[in-house]
Order: structure tokens, then C-alpha cells, then sequence
């Protein structure tokens, strides 16, 4: 499982959100719609996400140091995790006001074409970058269920990204069948529902991303395929004659720590050191992405603390 993609992506988010927040904002100017400021204050809360995602890849890439020994590769996870929390607080929590604010206090629209227009515009835009995000999630997708998906990647760029262009994409769709109702209606309060479905839809999707990255910050092990892919890889080695222990954690999207305890046979040809070095060679080669990997050798079959899973 590579874990090298995400960039292209969250370029491609952020030059298409950084066009559509203007255009949206334009939009606001010219027809009054609280949908269309909440849909704006949204876009640009997404362009400043990308670029958080893009300053952790940055940050990620960082040389290990004194402190820092086993590298920076958990800024991508912190900072997908800031990105969460950054989507809830101005993308949700500004359009729940705005929207509250709009149903108590409606506002006729003006300029009513201006306004789908712009929509369609950005609608558009989204589309696109929506696109370009599930055209690269595919790839490490397989045949895992979109869900599934979310749940699994140790990429956090990607589910960040296509839940926020899904999430767009749908608020999109919010604010323009609301404008629309509320100019066809004469009742201004459907633009205020529209801003507080757009409110509820960020808040949901920012819960879910939230979750995902928090459990990635702390700590997530090699999926079942590849802990079982390399128990595989040591109990077939020749010198191994029992695998006792198997641990694993990511310590960034393109890094896994492996350790084992392994117990060798007291028959081979080879001294220890040898053996583990033959059998790290063994991990790597089916799993790339094992690049930090401690062997410890056991005389006998020892005790496994209880509850790890």
C-alpha cells in the first residue's frame, strides 16, 4: 500500500476552492443570500485546509533529529487532524449561526441569475476537484467500500480532501435549490434553511474526519493484510521456527514500524545476527513500507500480554 499520493489532489482542491470562495463571495455582494456567504466562509475555510495539508507533506519530509528520532512523518496525521477541527468550527459553526440568524431575520435575494449562476460556476469547479480526488482514492481504494475506505487509509490527505469536495458538492447543491425555493416561494426563510443544511452537512463530515485523524495521530498499526502478509514473510523464513510476537504502528503514511519477537532454530547454519538480517530483508521485500524494523530473538515461546488484539 503506497502512501506517496494526496498532492495532486490537494493542489488541485485548493486552486478550485480558492476560485470558487471568491466567486461566491462576488455572488454575496450582489444578492444578500446567507447561503451564499455560509457557501463562501465554507470554500475559503477548504482553501485554507489545503494549505495545512500541503504545510504537513512539507513539514512531514523534515530530516529525523535528537528529538525527533523516528522522523516527522506524524505531521501529516496533525495536521489533517487541525484540518477537522478547522472545518467545524468555520465552515459548521458560522453557517449554524448564519443560517439560525437567517430564519428568525429574512432577507429578500437580489439578483437572483447572479446567484445560480455563481453556483453553477462552482458547482462546476467542485465537480472537477471531487473528481480528481476519486480518481487517486481509487487507486488505493481496491475493492474496499468508499466507508471502508475512510476507515482504512493511512493517507490522510485523501479522506480529508474527498469528504470536504463531497461536502462542498452537496452544500452546493443545498444552496441552490434553497435560493431558488426562496425566489420562487417569496419566503426568504428557505435561504436561512439552506445555510443551516449546509451547517449540519459540514458539521457531520468534520465529526467523522475528526475521529479518523485523531485515531491516526495516537497511533494505528498495519492492516490485517499486511500483519498477516508479514507474519507470512517470517514464519517462511528458513531460520525462523516460530513467530511469538508481532507489533506494528505507522509512524507517518510512508513509514511502519515492525517488531518481533522471533524464536529461530537452534539447527541453522548462520549466526543470529545474520538470521535477523535475513529475515528483515524478507519484511521489506513484502512490505515497502516497513522501513523501521526491530527483531528480537527468544530462546522459547514467551507469555503475550493479554489483550492486544
Amino acid at each position: 500500500m503506497a502512501a506517496t499520493g494526496g498532492a495532486k489532489t490537494i493542489v488541485t482542491a485548493f486552486i478550485a476552492n480558492f476560485c470558487i470562495a471568491v466567486a461566491k463571495l462576488f455572488g454575496f455582494f450582489i444578492t444578500s443570500s446567507s447561503a451564499m456567504l455560509a457557501e463562501s466562509i465554507h470554500s475559503f475555510a477548504d482553501t485554507s485546509n489545503q494549505a495545512l495539508l500541503l504545510l504537513g507533506r512539507k513539514r512531514s519530509m523534515k530530516l529525523p533529529s535528537a528529538e525527533r528520532q523516528f522522523g516527522f512523518g506524524r505531521e501529516r496525521f496533525f495536521w489533517a487532524f487541525v484540518v477537522s477541527l478547522v472545518l467545524f468550527s468555520l465552515g459548521s459553526m458560522y453557517a449554524l449561526y448564519e443560517g439560525v440568524h437567517k430564519v428568525r431575520h429574512p432577507h429578500d435575494i437580489d439578483s437572483l441569475w447572479w446567484a445560480l449562476g455563481i453556483l453553477l460556476f462552482a458547482m462546476a469547479l467542485e465537480a472537477y476537484a471531487f473528481k480528481t480526488a476519486v480518481g487517486e482514492s481509487r487507486h488505493y481504494k481496491g475493492n474496499h467500500s468508499w466507508g471502508s475506505f475512510i476507515k482504512r487509509s493511512r493517507i490522510p490527505e485523501l479522506p480529508v480532501v474527498l469528504l470536504e469536495d463531497f461536502g462542498a458538492l452537496m452544500g452546493l447543491a443545498f444552496a441552490f435549490i434553497c435560493v431558488l425555493l426562496a425566489k420562487i416561494t417569496g419566503n426568504a426563510v428557505w435561504d436561512g434553511v439552506g445555510t443551516l443544511s449546509i451547517g449540519v452537512l459540514l458539521g457531520i463530515i468534520a465529526i467523522v474526519l475528526a475521529i479518523e485523524t485523531k485515531s491516526l495521530l495516537i497511533g494505528e498499526g498495519a492492516l490485517p493484510e499486511q500483519s498477516e502478509a508479514i507474519a507470512t514473510a517470517i514464519t517462511g523464513s528458513p531460520e525462523v521456527l516460530h513467530l511469538v510476537d508481532l507489533r506494528s504502528e505507522y509512524l507517518g503514511p510512508e513509514t511502519l514500524l515492525v517488531a518481533a519477537k522471533i524464536e529461530f532454530r537452534s539447527d541453522i547454519s548462520m549466526n543470529v545476527s545474520d538470521a535477523v538480517n535475513s529475515v528483515e530483508a524478507r519484511i521489506r521485500e513484502t512490505e515497502p513500507l516497513a522501513k523501521i524494523i526491530y527483531l528480537e530473538p527468544a530462546s522459547k515461546i514467551d507469555d503475550i500480554s493479554e489483550g492486544i488484539e
